[in-house]
C-alpha cells in the first residue's frame, strides 16, 4: 500500500509463542504511545548539563549508552549485535553483548559529565556486585586468585560469568562473513588494564557521584594489592589479542592508574591504605613504562617491550594524566602515530603485519582511537587540527549519529553497532575540545 501526506500506518512486533494471543495495537493506542515515548526521551535529555559545541551529536551519544542499558541491573553493553564483521568476509567476528570491565571509566566519566547520575550510581552498583565477587573468599577469588586475577574482563548482562564461545555454521553471516558467534573466549584471557578503567572510574564516581562506602574501600584495596604483586606479568592486552602474550604499555599504563588513583582516594577521604607499599610500586611501574616503553630510535613509545610497533592505545598516556600533553617525548610519540597509523583522521590501531594478533585477515580504522587522537591533539594545543580531524570523524556516521566500532577504506561503517567505547570516545573528546575552544 501507498500512504499519502497526513495518513499513518500501525505495525505490531509482538512475539508469535505457544500459550501467547497475539494482542495487537489500534491506531490510537500506537500514537499515544508514540508520544509518550517521545516524551520519556525528551524528560530524559533534558537532565543533560551539556550546553556545548555539537550537542546535537553528544546528546545522540547519551541516548545511545541509555539505549545499550540493561535496566535491571544497570549494565552497559558494548554493543547490541554479535558477529557483524570487521572484514566483509573475514573471521574477525566477536560477540559484543557482553560487558567489558574496561568500559566502566569511560562510561561513569560520560554519564557523570552530562548529568546522568542515576545511570552512573546504577552501573556503579553494577560494578561493585561484580567486584565483591571476585573478591570474596573461596577457591579462585579474592587477592590470593593468582595469576589469573580475580575479575574477567567481561560478565553477562545480569552479572553472570559463564559465556563460552560457539560457532554457529547453520548462519552464513553478514554478507557472508563467517563464523557467526555467540559467546566470547577472551573471557579467559588476562588484561591488567581493567583494574585502571575499574578503579579509576570508581574514583570519578566518589569525586563527583557519591562517596565509596567502606565495603567498596576493602575491596578497592584488594583489587590494588592483587595489581601491586602481577603488574609486571605479560598479558593478551586491550586489543585481546589471540596470539602470545606481550608486556604490552598499556597494560602497564591502566595498572599505575590502579594504583595512583586508589592513593588519590586514599588521600583525599583519609581512608586506610598500604600508602608506603602502593607509592614504591607505582613508581617501579612509571620508570618501567619510561625506560622500556620508550624506543629512542621510534623516538616514540611504543606498543610492548622488546620491538617498537606503534599503538594507538598509547594515546591514553596524557589522557590518563601519566605524561604531560606537551611533554617533548610525548610530542615526539604524538608525531610518530600521526604519521604511522593515521590516515586522514582516521586511526589504524595498529598495524597486524608488523604486530601479529593471531587472525588472519584486515581490519578497518578503530573510532574509538579516532577520539582519543582528537582529545590528544587537543590537550598537545593542536586545537585547530584537533576539531578538524573531530568534524571529519563525524561525517562517517550514520543519519542518526550512530557509529559502529570501525570504519573500513571506504568510508563504510564495520563492525559491531552501534558500539558503546566509539560513543563513549567521543562524548569526552566534544567535551574537551569544547572547553578548548573557549
Amino acid at each position: 500500500f501507498t500512504l499519502e501526506e497526513g495518513e499513518a500506518a500501525v505495525f505490531t512486533l509482538d512475539r508469535i509463542c505457544e500459550g501467547v494471543e497475539p494482542r495487537g495495537c489500534t491506531p490510537l493506542e500506537a500514537e499515544e504511545m508514540f508520544g509518550a515515548t517521545v516524551r520519556y526521551w525528551r524528560r530524559w535529555l533534558s537532565h543533560s548539563r551539556y550546553r556545548g559545541r555539537w550537542r546535537e551529536t553528544v546528546h545522540r551519544s547519551a541516548l545511545t549508552l541509555k539505549l545499550l542499558t540493561y535496566a535491571p541491573t544497570g549494565a552497559i553493553v558494548a554493543a547490541p549485535t554479535t558477529s557483524l564483521p570487521e572484514q566483509v568476509g573475514g573471521e574477525r567476528n566477536w560477540d559484543y553483548r557482553y560487558v567489558w570491565v574496561r568500559d566502566a571509566a569511560f562510561c561513569i566519566y560520560a554519564l557523570l559529565r552530562l548529568g546522568f547520575t542515576d545511570e552512573a550510581k546504577a552501573f556503579v552498583g553494577f560494578l561493585s556486585g561484580i567486584i565483591r565477587t571476585g573478591c570474596g573468599s573461596g577457591p579462585g577469588t579474592g587477592a590470593g586468585a593468582g595469576a589469573e586475577g580475580p575479575l574477567q574482563i567481561m560478565y553477562g548482562i545480569d552479572g553472570g560469568s559463564e559465556l563460552p564461545e560457539e560457532e554457529l555454521p547453520h548462519l552464513e553471516g553478514h554478507l557472508g562473513s563467517s563464523p557467526v558467534r555467540i559467546g566470547n573466549n577472551a573471557v579467559t584471557q588476562l588484561q591488567l588494564d581493567i583494574y585502571g578503567a575499574l578503579i579509576d572510574s570508581l574514583y570519578l564516581y566518589d569525586k563527583w557521584g557519591e562517596p565509596l562506602s567502606s565495603d567498596d574501600w576493602d575491596t578497592v584495596g584488594t583489587l590494588v594489592d592483587w595489581v601491586c604483586d602481577h603488574w609486571d606479568q605479560p598479558d593478551e592486552g586491550i586489543w585481546e589479542t589471540r596470539g602470545r602474550t606481550q608486556h604490552f604499555l598499556y597494560s602497564q599504563l591502566m595498572c599505575w592508574v590502579a594504583i595512583e588513583r586508589a592513593i588519590r582516594i586514599a588521600r583525599h577521604r583519609g581512608l586506610p591504605a598500604d600508602m608506603l607499599r602502593w607509592i614504591r610500586v607505582r613508581d617501579a611501574i612509571y620508570r618501567r613504562i619510561m625506560r622500556r616503553g620508550w624506543s629512542a630510535e621510534r623516538r616514540a613509545f611504543i606498543q610492548h617491550e622488546g620491538d617498537d610497533v606503534l599503538d594507538a592505545a598509547v594515546l591514553m598516556m596524557p589522557l590518563t594524566k601519566f605524561i604531560s600533553p606537551t611533554d617533548p617525548k610525548w610530542l615526539a610519540t604524538l608525531d610518530a602515530l600521526g604519521e604511522g597509523l593515521v590516515s586522514d583522521s582516521l586511526v589504524y590501531r595498529y598495524d597486524p603485519r608488523r604486530s601479529p594478533d593471531g587472525l588472519r585477515g584486515e581490519e578497518g580504522t578503530f573510532s574509538i582511537c579516532s577520539f582519543w587522537y582528537v582529545e590528544a591533539l587537543c590537550r598537545a594545543g593542536r586545537v585547530d587540527e584537533a576539531r578538524l580531524a573531530f568534524e571529519k570523524m563525524l561525517t562517517y556516521g550514520n543519519h542518526l549519529g550512530l557509529f559502529a566500532e570501525e570504519i573500513g577504506r571506504t568510508g563504510e561503517q564495520i563492525g559491531n553497532f552501534p558500539q558503546a567505547f566509539t560513543h563513549l570516545a567521543l562524548i569526552s573528546a566534544a567535551f574537551n575540545l569544547d572547553r578548548a575552544l573557549g
